[in-house]
């Protein structure tokens, strides 16, 4: 697709996005693919989730196929293996550029992605790279179930756009400023657990996990890191479903903490 027709692209969907609420009355269109794309995105991070017809979602998932393209799809073939055990790997990197089987969302207990535009959180960029099909999955699921999500556990859906096929959406312990009491530790390790279990279920062989808590959060890097790794260790022991676990980080801090803890 050259730039003018992905331009007009983008201006239908944000035309479509701005009809949809009266306050957007008046608002103006970008004319930098830049500018168009990030607005797209501050849109489809405030909308509830809500049917929208089919040549919307035709229009949406060519244009988030461009961007990911733009950004480029990163294969397990490019990531090496930890010479501690070949089935673990460390990546520096954004995780919705990942080809594996199901990636993990650090999701809140509403698991409907984070509604706060253009935020730099993890739930925020998977459900903007993955479209609206995301959270309106997430909130059948949710409706289904009628109560928040509890720590520790996980549930699945769809990729829809993301290369992974599958999101395993898990609500870490929040712990703030304090220290992380024994219950949220075993909280966190629990995240590790019910992700490998519901992956091993479902029949899937890799899987990424973010940095579950270290964020918003506020679980210690280093902790969670040590968490995450004696969690997962433990775990292939007793599956042979899960061939490859990638540990996905995007701070050069948790970068050095991982390879510290995995040579």
């Amino acid at each position: 697709m050259n730039t003018k027709a992905r331009i007009d692209n983008l201006r239908f969907l944000l035309r479509t996005l701005l009809a949809e609420r009266k306050e957007y009355v008046g608002w103006q269109i970008p004319d930098t693919l830049e500018k168009q794309q990030s607005m797209m995105r501050a849109l489809l991070n405030v909308r509830s989730p809500q049917p929208i017809n089919p040549e919307f979602l035709q229009a949406q998932d060519t244009e988030l196929r461009l961007q990911l393209a733009d950004k480029g799809i990163v294969a397990l073939s490019d990531i090496p293996t930890c010479h501690s055990d070949r089935r673990l790997r460390i990546w520096q990197g954004d995780i919705t550029r990942l080809n594996v089987d199901a990636i993990v969302n650090a999701a809140n207990n509403n698991l409907l992605g984070c509604f706060v535009p253009l935020h730099r959180c993890i739930d925020n960029a998977i459900h903007s790279a993955a479209g609206v099909q995301l959270r309106l999955e997430c909130d059948r699921l949710m409706q289904k179930q009628g109560h928040p999500e509890p720590t520790g556990c996980a549930k699945i859906t769809k990729g829809y756009n993301l290369p992974a096929r599958y999101v395993l959406h898990t609500v870490g312990p929040i712990v703030g400023n304090a220290q992380p009491t024994l219950k949220q530790e075993q909280q966190l390790a629990d995240c590790y657990r019910s992700c490998l279990s519901l992956a091993s279920a479902h029949g899937l062989s890799s899987i990424a996990f973010c940095c579950i808590s270290t964020g918003e959060f506020g679980f210690p890097q280093e902790q969670a890191a040590q968490i995450a790794v004696e969690t997962v260790i433990n775990c292939l022991k007793t599956t042979s479903h899960i061939q490859t676990v990638v540990f996905n980080v995007f701070k050069d801090e948790d970068l050095s903490i991982y390879r510290e803890l995995l040579p």
